[in-house]
């Protein structure tokens, strides 16, 4: 910024905001948020109607009387996907990022994107290897 500019600013009585000044304004906004959400949570606590019914411990069911357990058991193999999902769809978002720079990444991105197809492909030959993409089979 040149001096001239700087002067008028100041004449003006607006000045650019000193580097490191940001983060201060960041950090002030997210204390004051913090401390309205704590405080209106232990206001809650403390203001707020507490009684303790065998009725209010129930899980609604539009009106309907609650039959069985609320906690049902749920089967491994759903469980199982759940997993093998996540941890693909990491490898899609890792070669989606790589796919969009593959031309600045040269031999050695490409060497490197192999390696980690190469090696979730291994863990997928084991993991079939094992049944644990087998749902018929019955488990141990």
């Amino acid at each position: 910024m040149s001096a001239d500019r700087a002067l008028h600013l100041a004449d003006s009585g607006v000045l650019p905001p000193a580097p490191g000044w940001d983060f201060v304004a960041f950090f002030m906004y997210a204390g004051v948020a913090l401390s309205i959400v704590i405080g209106l949570l232990l206001a809650a606590r403390f203001l707020g109607h507490r009684s303790r019914t065998p009725l209010k411990n129930q899980p609604y069911e539009c009106g309907v009387e609650p039959t069985g357990a609320a906690r049902a058991g749920y089967p491994v193999p759903f469980y199982l996907t759940a997993i093998f999902f996540v941890v693909f769809d990491v490898e899609v978002a890792f070669i989606a990022s790589w796919a969009t720079a593959y031309d600045l990444l040269g031999w050695r991105g490409l060497a490197q994107i192999a390696f980690f197809i190469v090696t979730l492909l291994m863990a997928l030959l084991y993991l079939w290897r094992r049944g644990a993409l087998d749902w018929s089979r019955q488990r141990r």
